[in-house]
C-alpha cells in the first residue's frame, strides 16, 4: 500500500514540476492583452493561464493528501513493529560492559603541609 501511495506522490511530484515550469509570470500577461498571439489559441487569451493555475492547484492538493497519508501509514507501521519487536531500551545490548575507574581524590589545598 505505501509503495503504490509512494509512486502517485513521485508521479504528482514531477508533474506539479512540470506545470510550474510551462507557467508564465506575470509580466507575459501584457503582450497576451494586446494580442500577442495567444488569443487565438484554444484555451483563449487567460485561459491557458488559467487552466494551468487551476490544473497545479489540484495536484498540489492530491501531493499533500498523498504526503499526509504517506505519514500515517508509516507512522502506524512503525508503531506496530516497536509492540511486536519490543522496545529499543528493553531489548539486550550485546556491548560489553566495562568498569568506570573511581576519580583519585584531590587535596584539600595546593600548599603543601609543614612540618
Amino acid at each position: 500500500m505505501i509503495s503504490i501511495i509512494l509512486v502517485i506522490h513521485v508521479l504528482l511530484s514531477l508533474t506539479i514540476i512540470g506545470l510550474v515550469l510551462l507557467q508564465r509570470g506575470k509580466g507575459a500577461d501584457a503582450g497576451a492583452a494586446l494580442g500577442g498571439g495567444s488569443s487565438g489559441s484554444v484555451f483563449g487569451a487567460r485561459g491557458a493561464a488559467n487552466f494551468l493555475s487551476r490544473t497545479t492547484a489540484v495536484l498540489a492538493a492530491s501531493f499533500f493528501v498523498t504526503s499526509l497519508s504517506l505519514a500515517y501509514l508509516s507512522s502506524s507501521q512503525q508503531a506496530e513493529s516497536t509492540v511486536s519487536n519490543g522496545s529499543v531500551i528493553e531489548q539486550a545490548s550485546d556491548v560489553p560492559a566495562f568498569d568506570v575507574p573511581k576519580p583519585v581524590e584531590a587535596p584539600a589545598s595546593d600548599i603543601p603541609a609543614s612540618e
